[in-house]
């Protein structure tokens, strides 16, 4: 079937279009199965098709309410649908079937939109590139040689490629940021209990939240309308839906120097990061350097025996599910690495964590006495290649790359406030360089605000990869 007839439009025009009797939500559902089929040998982004079922339930789907109902989309192979594999990208769940659907995924569903399938993971997030031992590496669409980022890699390349117009996220450290930074797309993590599905009743500092990377601000803005958390669930004022850009101007603190590691991004970085500065005074806004009050070495440390904490905890359901079998044979080395620092550290490494984690978020929620939002690099470096931080190089290998790729973005995750990456940048080599703004928890709506404002003045939308499905 011909896949022209979604051209390059985003959810909401795809959903309009449904609405308006231009062509049906089973016939968008199969133009992007189509355009998934043409592209996936290439970028190895979907773990498990659904391509039977969103045939048969697009239409009903695109009678919901909602800007959203009937446009296609796929869901993180970190989360469940009812009946369907979730792997978690990795070997030891290869055979897991999900016995119930995931909150925030059941509210995907009930805003009307079509999951074509799971996509691509690391092993259970852990890393900042997508290339599990389970299936193999997600190709980035701009270069089929780089990463298209962790850990929503799978969505972020589907997405870029335009397979559909937005995809499923999550972000524990980066993981919305990055594969949108890496991709070319516009991606928000949302302050911590913002949408359904984010409450981690047993984690004391809770890291990881939902969203969706698209190449759309507004896609995006429906994402977090359709599934934030109301009424009696509501942990912070609901912000609703944002459809309009900012009409007032900002204090912002630039910052280019990796908030953990203190390094300086790559140069090239360095000049998309100075651009958008310039971008931003141009549209009135006062631009200054800024030097956050914050312990980054010490930060660095806690979220990482967090990190590794999680590793361990995993590690241990996964001996006593699969008692006699290797852990080597099932869990990845870096899976591994993490688990084994964090038995090795002595037992006030975790509690002194978390107390330094708790800081961290005061610490933060401070610097915005001074300005309203922080301007950053996503990443210290362009998406590197694949193999360079991948799950056969144990950390102790790989650790002053990633030190000095990844030290912006896990900030915000500790601090639970919001984040985002526009695609404002390109490096010399044609791979996408993302910008990030970050502000105080809560403060989603403005960032939204911000970014409508950023792409009516530079916009990016029609800006598609060398590997392109339309």
């Amino acid at each position: 079937m011909a896949t022209d007839i979604l051209g390059t439009s985003d959810g909401i025009e795809i959903a309009a279009r449904i609405r308006a009797g231009d062509y049906t939500a089973r016939e968008a559902a199969e133009a992007a199965i189509a355009r998934a089929q043409a592209v996936e040998p290439r970028l190895n982004a979907i773990v498990t098709p659904l391509f039977d079922a969103a045939r048969a339930g697009a239409d009903a789907a695109a009678k919901a309410p909602g800007p959203l109902a009937g446009a296609p989309t796929f869901i993180k192979d970190l989360f469940d649908i009812e009946g369907v594999r979730t792997a978690h990208g990795s070997r030891a769940y290869a055979g897991n079937i999900a016995k119930g659907t995931s909150p925030h995924v059941a509210a995907v569903l009930r805003a009307g939109l079509v999951p074509l399938g799971k996509s691509s993971t690391p092993e259970f997030g852990f890393t900042a590139t997508t290339e599990p031992l389970l299936g193999g590496a997600t190709r980035n669409p701009w270069s089929l040689e780089h990463s298209s980022g962790g850990s929503s890699g799978g969505a972020a390349a589907l997405v870029a490629a335009g397979v559909v117009p937005l995809a499923h996220a999550t972000d524990g450290g980066g993981s919305i940021r990055i594969p949108a930074a890496c991709c070319g797309l516009f991606g928000l993590k949302p302050s911590r209990f913002r949408l359904i599905g984010d409450r981690d009743v047993d984690d004391p500092v809770p890291v990881s939240v939902h969203g969706a990377v698209a190449r759309t601000v507004r896609d995006v803005a429906a994402w977090l309308a359709a599934t934030e958390r109301t009424g009696a669930d509501a942990v912070l004022p609901p912000m609703g839906h944002v459809t309009r850009p900012l009409a007032r101007p900002l204090r912002i603190g630039l910052v280019t120097d990796s908030f953990t590691s203190g390094q300086p991004p790559h140069p090239e970085v360095r000049a998309a990061v100075e651009a958008a500065a310039v971008l931003c005074e141009r549209l009135g806004h006062a631009v200054t350097p800024y030097t956050p009050a914050l312990d980054g070495a010490g930060f660095a440390r806690a979220f990482g025996i967090n990190w590794a904490r999680k590793a361990a905890a995993v590690t241990d359901q996964v001996a006593a599910e699969r008692p006699g079998e290797k852990l080597e044979d099932l869990l990845e080395p870096l899976t591994l690495f993490y688990a084994e620092r964090f038995k090795a550290a002595p037992a006030s490494a975790y509690p002194d964590a978390v107390a330094g984690l708790k800081k961290v978020e005061a610490d933060y929620a401070r610097l915005f006495d001074d300005i309203d939002v922080l301007l950053t690099p996503v990443l210290g470096l362009p998406p590197v290649k694949l193999g360079e931080i991948g799950p056969l190089r144990p950390l102790q290998e790989t650790g002053e790359v990633i030190a000095r790729y990844v030290g912006y973005t896990a900030l915000m995750n500790a601090a639970g406030a919001p984040g985002m990456s526009v695609p404002l940048g390109m490096s010399s080599g044609g791979l996408p360089i993302g910008v990030h703004f970050a502000a105080a928890k809560g403060q989603d709506a403005l960032l939204l605000e911000l970014a409508y404002q950023l792409e009516e003045a530079a916009p990016w939308r029609a800006r598609t990869p060398p590997v392109w499905a339309g």
